[in-house]
């Protein structure tokens, strides 16, 4: 069964080919709707696709995202519609009275009855005119700024021990990289940050992953790229944040972005470039074979320099040795001295106490010996004592028939009191 739209197209068709209008039969009455649907579905039947040459006046972008202007030459105008899916591929919005070439299907706006062409390309007069017009614009705002200078650029480190790759993890680029490290210097150590490296937000992602990967403080270089691919493939670094990340990296950065032919902004802003993956890995890691050849070139040099540092060394320390031996006599003369003139004032101290000490000690032992019972024995004298030694020095202490003892200079004499006279006092 035919749709009213089918049966308004069979007869446009019949209205067209009717060699006399006046025999033809009434058209039907038709709606407005009807009417602007039959010419909406017959402008998208017969002009699918196509491509128009103008000028773009009236750009707007609307918050949604979706993009209206008008395309205009010396004679006629068309209104053209870029939805938001579409218009987020463009890399900058167009200029006023920019020519264009652009690609879409030709549709009607049934609400409004207005004719209007929708969108899905757009370029600049010239091949890749729009995306070249972004590149440049970027590249001079950089170059002002002093990013592209390449005095900026860092030397890369002779001997890197991880290397940061930013790049999709499922890309031919990383397989290259990690093939051409293994191959050269496997034991590097390489620390990915996948991320997406084309689409609406790549760069964005390519950006953050730059800073996680410098911040990380693991890396001594990053390398950043992808394969090949068209300029609009490729145009994620080509943007701001991808060239600002790449700037403000701490460690050294090789862009491998593409083929040999393709230069991106993030080529001009990093420390080298390198026309592939495979020779950013090249360039960010010495060759094995090449460091040992040089190692055998170096050991004799290496050697020799030894050599002379030990003979420096060693030089240097007999010169310290005397003068440490030298300083040690100057000071320590000067105390054996002071140390032979304390020792001779204290020995003539020593001997000026003992011998006051052997004065008083023969002056005691002279009192000692006036005082002495054996200096009485020594003057002929001698001493009673009873059997407990006990001094009889009294009359009064003998007892007749006891015995007692005589004690003298040289010996004891046992005696017996045979009589007691005692003696008076003359002053009685």
């Amino acid at each position: 069964m035919s749709s009213p739209s089918d049966d308004l197209l069979d007869l446009f068709d019949a209205v067209a080919t009717a060699p006399d209008e006046s025999a033809a039969e009434s058209p039907p009455v038709l709606s407005v709707s009807e009417l602007n649907r039959a010419l909406r579905e017959l402008l998208e039947g017969s002009l699918a696709r196509v491509q128009v040459r103008g000028e773009v006046t009236n750009w707007t972008r609307a918050r949604s995202g979706h993009c209206y202007f008008t395309l205009k030459d010396e004679g006629a105008q068309l209104r053209c519609v870029m939805w938001r899916r579409d218009a987020a591929r463009l890399p900058i919005d167009p200029d006023e009275g920019m020519a264009l070439v652009v690609t879409g299907r030709v549709t009607l706006y049934e609400q409004r009855g207005d004719l209007q062409l929708q969108v899905t390309e757009i370029e600049a007069e010239g091949k890749e005119g729009l995306w070249r017009l972004a590149f440049e614009r970027l590249r001079r705002r950089l170059e002002e700024e002093g990013l592209t200078d390449p005095a900026r650029r860092r030397p890369l480190p002779p001997f890197p021990e991880t290397v940061g790759v930013v790049t999709s993890p499922t890309g031919a680029a990383l397989r290259d990289i990690l093939t051409v490290i293994r191959r050269r210097a496997p034991w590097t150590r390489v620390l990915l940050r996948g991320t997406r490296v084309q689409g609406d937000g790549a760069a964005g992602e390519i950006a953050d992953a730059l800073r996680v990967l410098a911040g990380s403080g693991k890396v001594d270089l990053v390398i950043v790229g992808r394969g090949g691919g068209s300029i609009e493939d490729l145009w994620a670094f080509n943007e701001e944040p991808v060239a600002r990340a790449v700037a403000e990296c701490p460690v050294p950065v090789i862009s491998a972005v593409g083929h040999e032919t393709d230069v991106t902004i993030c080529d001009l802003v990093a420390d080298l470039r390198a026309p592939t993956p495979s020779a950013g890995a090249e360039a960010a890691v010495r060759d094995g074979a090449t460091l040992l050849e040089r190692l055998d070139r170096l050991r004799p040099r290496l050697a020799n320099g030894l050599r002379r540092q030990v003979e420096r060394r060693r030089a240097r320390v007999g010169e310290l040795e005397r003068r440490t031996r030298m300083g040690v006599k100057g000071l320590v003369g000067p105390l054996d001295r002071r140390r032979e003139q304390v020792a001779a004032r204290l020995e003539r101290g020593i001997r000026a106490i003992i011998e006051v000490r052997r004065r008083r000690l023969a002056t005691l032992a002279g009192q000692v010996e006036a005082l002495s019972p054996l200096s009485t024995l020594r003057r002929g004298y001698a001493v009673a004592l009873d059997e407990e030694a006990r001094v009889l020095g009294r009359a009064a202490d003998f007892r007749v028939g006891e015995r007692f003892f005589l004690r003298l200079q040289d010996g004891r004499i046992e005696a017996e009191t045979r009589t007691i006279e005692e003696e008076t006092d003359g002053r009685e």
